[in-house]
């Protein structure tokens, strides 16, 4: 097969070229999948109606296993994206040519309400993105890895930092006006058309009239996002290195007896970063559900948000990545060289760290939920602290892991070892869907009401923490860099 670019990393000591595309290619995208994703819940239990106007709602924990299935799916299908990159057509055609079944779904969801069954537009759709999304997922991250080489590996750690960043600033900026675009209500009794009361993105229960956008236009900005997304990615084409696909070697490789074993020994420590994405993808569906419950107006005084009412839907959707951005940049230069400077910090340690923390996050809404099955009003803001915890946790363990999971691969196999990790977050969605349609009863209740639910999940992951403990010091650790 001839190359028509570059099929090797540049020898050099800096920042590959191709980077700033790639990030900015993250960015779009993940504007577009959080977006879509932040307002799911509200969509499905709220304003799911038919093109005649009947309502056609899902149940809250329903909809939440649903959900959690279509998440699921869209972390399982890297498993394909990683096949078709590694042995067929390289990660660069693997992008672009999933990228239009993502795009395909967003105008799916966009289309929903205007003609036919709704759910089916719904279960198209999230299919479509599941696919495309899916199938992106570790090719874009093992493509990074592939702009570096020998020299310049050790900005690999900083540049998959300035990576996820770029993630969670797309989430953040699709967090705050997704939501916003799916329930902006105009305000009764202003006169005009002012956009001051939307832009402060509150939905009021009695001092609101009809919803100015709805759900085309908050479906239809991510499938734009989307598209800049593959423009982006196509504008450094001619700056990437293009690793070729191995072909029929790829399927002698990835069988062999040396990469089978580096694949069960990863396996190994995945399956403890599954029970951390099926507690961490809930801040979309439990945690929302619990939102709903919270006072959450913001006080007088508060920085741009003062006075304002949040969305339940806007609460993790915007903390969370907004936490990101600020803690990504405070670990990698000033938590990590610190801890270093007495103890050893290696990536396992780091993920087992982040396991114990996540527990406490769990801990704090398990009480905020025994103070609401009480009757007593709680403060949006212990969510927003849980929230803070919970997204220290992601920066020792997400971000940890995506490295790691990287430099563990064979040089034959990036793609496919991502795509093993990125199975984690389906399996994790997954068990948590299984549960959810476990504990649904038919008239919608559930058998762990309350608090209780929270508790089942707090002391699952304190378990998981534990037994990982012993785990993490039988692992043999081997770098693995394209020169």
């Amino acid at each position: 097969m001839i190359y028509k670019y570059r099929d090797k990393p540049l020898p050099t000591n800096g920042l590959p070229p191709g980077i700033p595309y790639i990030i900015a290619n993250e960015a779009a995208e993940r504007f577009s999948f959080y977006g879509m994703r932040s307002v799911l819940l509200a969509f499905m239990t709220v304003h799911l109606v038919q093109p005649d106007g009947t309502p056609n709602c899902f149940g809250e924990k329903e909809a939440e296993a649903w959900i959690h299935l279509f998440v699921g799916s869209a972390y399982f299908f890297p498993l394909l994206g990683g096949l078709l990159a590694d042995a067929f057509l390289g990660k660069y055609k693997t992008i672009l040519t999933l990228s239009f079944f993502y795009c395909l779904g967003h105008g799916c969801l966009a289309l929903m309400g205007i003609v036919g069954e709704t759910r089916a537009w719904l279960l198209l759709g999230l299919f479509l993105i599941a696919l495309g999304s899916g199938g992106i997922k570790p090719c874009v991250s093992s493509h990074v890895g592939d702009q570096f080489n020998q020299k310049n590996k050790v900005l690999l750690s900083k540049i998959f930092g300035w990576f996820y960043f770029s993630i969670n600033l797309g989430a953040f900026a699709s967090g705050l006006l997704t939501p916003f675009l799916l329930e902006a209500r105009r305000e009764v009794g202003t006169i005009g058309n002012s956009i001051y009361p939307y832009v402060r993105f509150l939905v009021g229960s009695k001092d609101y009239g009809e919803v100015i956008f709805g759900s085309h236009f908050a479906f239809g900005l991510p499938g734009l996002l989307m598209g800049m997304a593959t423009f982006f990615f196509w504008l450094g084409r001619k700056d990437f290195a293009h690793i070729p696909p191995r072909g029929k070697e790829y399927f002698k490789e990835t069988f062999s007896g040396e990469n089978l074993k580096v694949i069960g020994r990863l396996s190994l420590i995945f399956s403890f970063v599954v029970i951390f994405w099926a507690l961490f993808d809930q801040i979309g569906t439990l945690w929302q559900i619990q939102a709903r419950s919270l006072n959450r107006v913001i006080p007088d005084g508060f920085p741009l948000f003062g006075g304002v009412e949040m969305l339940a839907a806007q609460v993790s959707a915007i903390w969370n990545p907004l936490f990101i951005l600020i803690l990504i940049p405070i670990f990698s230069y000033f938590i990590y060289p610190f801890v270093e400077g007495f103890v050893p910090l290696s990536p396992l340690r780091k993920i087992g760290t982040g396991l114990w923390v996540m527990g406490i996050s769990f801990i704090v809404v398990s009480l905020i939920q025994e103070q609401l099955d009480a009757g007593r009003e709680i403060s949006v803001f212990w969510q927003i602290f849980a929230c803070f915890i919970l997204t220290a946790s992601e920066v020792m363990v997400s971000v940890t892991s995506l490295e790691f999971a990287y430099a563990q691969a064979p040089k034959s196999m990036k793609s496919m070892v991502m795509a093993l990790y990125l199975l984690t977050v389906s399996l994790g969605n997954y068990l948590t869907s299984a549960v959810k349609f476990l504990i649904a009863r038919e008239d919608g209740s559930s058998r762990l009401p309350g608090a209780q639910e929270f508790w089942f999940w707090t002391i699952l992951v304190f378990l998981t923490a534990f037994v990982f403990l012993f785990a993490a010091k039988k692992y043999k650790s081997q770098d693995h860099f394209h020169q």
